[in-house]
């Protein structure tokens, strides 16, 4: 009786323009706000009012910065590694699977912005209001591996570009260290304001592009081939380990903390929910923003699997070694002298480049491997903060939460990098791919799950193809992730004990999954008997979710009572 009074009072609020339409459903079912707000709620950017009807890049402007901030995910040392890898593998075979990588992650990343401007709550604080306590704090904990696998790639990348830059002369444990530092660095710098770091960030990816850029021009690859490679869906005498290439392309591109971290970073525009005009605008100006960043990740992972397609694809060991002493570069002991195919990573591909194209070129591969590490240290830092505020409606200071992930981060990276040798470090990168390629679930069938109802999203709910449409091809990537992972546990000579382990854990995982995969089928309402019976009812929703099942039929009438809200 209270809650149906509440909803009466609230539904009074909204005609009065107290209560933001996008949100009714939402203060409907005690979404309040979290008693830790968001980062961003006293930082928001205005958006200027502009009397032309249409397309303003004034207002394109006010709104750029969260896509590019989120498109550095596509950039990271991690997806640098898989790009010049599937590059000398297969050519430029490949160049379609990161295209169409690209565009998923454009799909994914639209709902998730979707989500945040809709609603203004971010995809972890729709989570804590959707999700029973237990599963809640187990999704949390899978999102916190994907963020700690991503900073260590983070780590390692930042080390292998000081080794190179210095020539040997900043070690690589110390290079781990140094990037412990400069994290703190990053979070000065964002007291000065969020337009500034957007502005940084900007500044960085643009010196990924020239740096990357110029080897593609120096290297001059074949562009009909790069052409063909993008839009022919083929690969003509792939093998094995090529296919298994372009499965890596499709985990290193799509990052699971990183509709977390899109959802949140819309929250830094005022966006005016009281009004469906606005919130339609905003949506249309965050999509053409990712459309721009993505655009301009897409075009630098193609110039970093070209020039490796041209210069390492089908070179061995001894050739390479062979043009490193002809040149003088001290560095060639890196490729031993055997027929073997290079097996190209970070380090290898940038001594390759200072042996072919002259050790300018070097430097400046290092300079753009620096930049992507470094871009992607600050993403990571926001990515851990809105996930530990929204899951837990636990908010530190930024500085305690990067000292504890990055600890996490640095500790195995240090032993690994002084213990052991620059290849196993590298080794590190794939297994952190399919790490974070397991993670991907838990971001994919929330944000989907969430879009696709109509008591959370009202008139802005995803349409029947988006939901069908993302939903198909939210299970080839997690099927197309499982089987990398399974073909690489495969492979392991251990004892039977880690096995074992490894078994135990994947039936945990798939319970996870499981439980997530009912949450949305019980959220989309499809069935209406199993939305509302009693198993769902105790075992799967919050009360929260509960309140918003009972009460869909409240939303039909409202189209009556309330004025339509245009989607």
């Amino acid at each position: 009786m209270a809650l149906n009074e509440e909803e009466g009072n609230e539904a009074k609020r909204y005609r009065e323009g107290v209560v933001n339409p996008a949100m009714l459903a939402d203060e409907n079912t005690n979404l309040t706000p979290l008693s830790k707000q968001a980062y961003f709620k006293d930082h928001q950017i205005l958006i200027p009012d502009v009397e032309m009807k249409g397309f303003s890049f004034r207002k394109l402007w006010a709104f750029t910065g969260p896509g590019f901030l989120m498109s550095i995910a596509y950039l990271d040392p991690g997806n640098i590694q898989s790009d010049l890898k599937s590059g000398s593998v297969a050519m430029y075979k490949l160049l379609w699977v990161l295209l169409s990588a690209t565009l998923l992650g454009l799909m994914m990343q639209r709902l998730s912005a979707r989500l945040g401007v809709v609603t203004g709550l971010h995809l972890a604080e729709m989570c804590y209001r959707q999700y029973q306590k237990l599963p809640r704090i187990f999704v949390w904990l899978m999102v916190e591996i994907a963020i700690i696998g991503s900073d260590m790639q983070e780590v390692i990348g930042t080390a292998i570009a000081l080794y190179l830059i210095s020539n040997k002369g900043i070690k690589l444990w110390v290079g781990v260290l140094i990037t412990a530092v400069d994290t703190f660095t990053f979070l000065m710098l964002d007291r000065y304001g969020l337009r500034k770091l957007e502005c940084l960030f900007g500044f960085l990816i643009t010196v990924m592009a020239i740096s990357f850029g110029y080897e593609y021009i120096v290297v001059a690859p074949d562009q009909v081939e790069v052409l063909k490679g993008m839009f022919i869906p083929w690969c003509q005498d792939c093998d094995r380990e090529s296919l298994l290439q372009a499965v890596g392309i499709v985990g290193a591109v799509i990052m699971p903390h990183n509709m977390y971290l899109h959802s949140a970073l819309v929250k830094s525009r005022q966006i005016d929910r009281k009004k469906p005009e606005k919130v339609k605008e905003a949506n249309r100006y965050f999509f053409i923003e990712a459309c721009i960043a993505l655009f301009v990740s897409f075009i630098i992972n193609v110039f970093v699997v070209s020039v490796f397609a041209h210069g390492l694809h089908d070179k061995t060991n001894q050739q390479v070694y062979n043009v490193c002493l002809a040149n003088g570069n001290s560095m060639a002991s890196v490729f031993p002298e055997n027929n073997e195919l290079v097996d190209a990573d970070i380090y290898k591909g940038g001594v390759f480049l200072g042996c072919q194209f002259g050790i300018a070129a070097m430097y400046i591969w290092a300079v753009g491997i620096l930049a992507a590490g470094q871009s992607s240290t600050m993403t990571g830092c926001y990515s851990g903060q809105f996930a530990m505020e929204g899951f837990l409606n636990l908010q530190w200071a930024r500085w305690k939460r990067v000292l504890l992930t990055r600890t996490v981060a640095i500790v195995p990276t240090f032993f690994v990098s002084y213990f052991s040798n620059i290849e196993d470090m590298n080794n590190m990168n794939d297994y952190l791919n399919s790490i974070m390629s397991l993670q991907l679930p838990f971001a994919l069938i929330p944000t989907i799950a969430f879009t696709s109802s109509k008591a959370i999203m009202g008139d802005f709910v995803n349409s029947t193809f988006t939901t069908i449409a993302s939903l198909l091809l939210a299970a080839v990537v997690i099927g197309i992730n499982m089987y990398y992972v399974i073909d690489l546990v495969s492979n392991w000579t251990v004892d039977w004990a880690v096995y074992a382990t490894v078994a135990i854990f994947g039936a945990f995982y798939l319970c996870l999954c499981m439980y997530l995969f009912l949450h949305m089928v019980a959220s989309l309402g499809i069935f209406r008997s199993f939305s509302n019976s009693v198993f769902v009812e105790k075992y799967i929703n919050s009360s929260a979710t509960n309140f918003v099942l009972s009460n869909q039929s409240n939303y039909s009438r409202s189209e009556e009572e309330l004025p339509r809200i245009k989607a």
